[in-house]
């Protein structure tokens, strides 16, 4: 049997007094607990964007009393002063350039290929040679600067020396190497009827082979044609200069 129901006399302490530091009288005082923080002042945020330029203004002050007040100017590109007494004779109407094609040294390949295609974008007469074609185009450009370590390309325009590809590149974007080619006569379109574009033919004497044969003096080297049995083409090369 149940006992009979009656009013307890056990009193409940008020759990929400003020002194208690745990007072939970309610489920209400656990979403404030799980609050976030409050906010910063304005004043704060304030006093902390002002910190910020302030420090970004003393780098910058920094940073400019640094700089150098005269600096050069990086577009402007002069030419070498001993250049303008070198000059290719019989190449006053058009460009030369000494390249190679050989790809074993792969900065000399890039910087030859980049010029090449500059200078292609004008559309005036270029004449390229190409000195794994020709062991001969060495001794030439070593004759006409007169020096015996040589670096590729070489560029001349209307006769006058120009430079490397550096300063190539640097008249390039700078805007002044299409005054250097103005008045330059206009590349025909189409390649050259008699070889094709590349700048070489077959040595009729030898038919490539740069060696000829005699009953009584047996094989010798063809006087014709350069080491790879080739002529330069007479419609689309310049005369080669001849050693004084």
């Amino acid at each position: 049997m149940w006992r009979p129901w009656s009013k307890s006399t056990v009193q409940i302490h008020n759990t929400s007094s003020p002194t208690s530091p745990f007072s939970f009288s309610s489920f209400k005082d656990i979403q404030n607990l799980c609050a976030d923080e409050p906010p910063p002042p304005a004043a704060a945020k304030k006093a902390s964007a002002i910190f910020h330029r302030v420090r970004v203004a003393n780098s910058l002050l920094r940073a400019w009393s640094t700089r150098p007040k005269d600096e050069p100017n990086q577009t402007t590109t002069q030419l070498d002063p001993s250049s303008n007494s070198i000059s290719l004779p019989g190449a006053e109407k058009r460009i030369v350039v000494y390249y190679t094609s050989l790809r074993v040294v792969r900065r000399t390949y890039e910087d030859c290929h980049a010029v090449g295609s500059i200078l292609r974008g004008f559309c005036v007469t270029l004449d390229e040679r190409d000195l794994a074609m020709d062991h001969g185009f060495i001794a030439e450009l070593q004759q006409i600067l007169g020096q015996r370590k040589l670096t590729l390309p070489r560029v001349f325009i209307g006769g006058r020396y120009i430079g490397g590809a550096e300063e190539v590149k640097q008249l390039h974007e700078a805007g002044e190497l299409k005054k250097f080619v103005e008045g330059l006569p206009v590349q025909e379109p189409g390649a050259c009827g008699a070889c094709g574009g590349y700048r070489f033919l077959l040595c009729e004497e030898c038919n490539g082979s740069h060696k000829l044969y005699s009953e009584k003096g047996g094989f010798r080297s063809c006087t014709s044609c350069n080491e790879n049995g080739l002529i330069r083409c007479p419609s689309c090369s310049c005369a080669p200069i001849l050693a004084n």
